[in-house]
């Protein structure tokens, strides 16, 4: 026969596995937090769609871009803001990268705030010669041989600027090269074929690009 002690252990043990069994189970709550990973990949995603959306403003044409130019300077600070809250999630070649962007942006914005206080100060025909042809010339007194360099940084300047060009730079242009081929004319004997063959070249090359700039502008209206 069991003795009391033992039959009461027993008992406590038997009641205290029945307690365990009916206490429901603990439940811990955890907040998900977005991990570094996720945050890399959205600023980066960020960063892909900055990088397309500065490069679609830099290759559009300053009469493209005129009339929206304070709508692209708000666009701009808000992805950049955007971009600036992550930027220590982007790698090292990513902030680089945005780096280059900024700068991009920033020099055509530059350029774009030049090309509106010309258009509110428009060049004279001095000026425009100037310009093009980069020094100062009197060109009713330009000897033959200085011509073909004339020629050459004249339609070096059309081929670099031209995509910025309104109607009123290509009229000057037309005007300098109109100059430009007046002198030519009076001296060209004194020039060996060779260089009359370029400069004929040239002559040909800013009708193309002339002719090129008001094909475009038809089909854009």
């Amino acid at each position: 026969m069991k003795s009391f002690p033992l039959i009461l252990a027993t008992s406590l043990l038997s009641i205290s596995a029945a307690v365990a069994q009916q206490k429901p189970a603990t439940t811990t709550t955890t907040t998900t937090r977005p991990s570094a990973s996720s945050t890399a990949t959205a600023v980066e995603r960020d960063l892909r769609i900055f990088a397309d959306w500065v490069s679609d403003k830099v290759s559009r044409t300053a009469d493209d871009i005129a009339r929206e130019t304070p709508k692209v300077a708000e666009e701009f600070d808000r992805q950049s803001r955007r971009i600036d809250k992550a930027v220590d999630s982007l790698t090292v070649e990513g902030k680089r990268e945005y780096s280059i962007q900024k700068k991009r942006y920033s020099a055509w914005s530059a350029r774009q705030d030049s090309l509106d206080r010309a258009a509110r100060q428009p060049e004279t025909a001095q000026q425009s010669q100037d310009r093009l042809l980069g020094e100062k010339v009197v060109l009713g007194r330009a000897r033959a041989t200085e011509l073909p360099d004339l020629y050459a940084r004249f339609i070096e300047t059309t081929r670099t600027q031209r995509r910025n060009w309104t109607a009123t730079d290509w009229s000057n242009a037309s005007a300098v090269l109109s100059r430009l081929n007046a002198r030519y004319d009076q001296v060209r004997e004194q020039l060996p074929l060779e260089e009359r063959v370029r400069i004929r070249s040239w002559q040909g090359e800013f009708r193309t690009l002339e002719k090129a700039r008001d094909v475009k502008g038809v089909m854009a209206e």
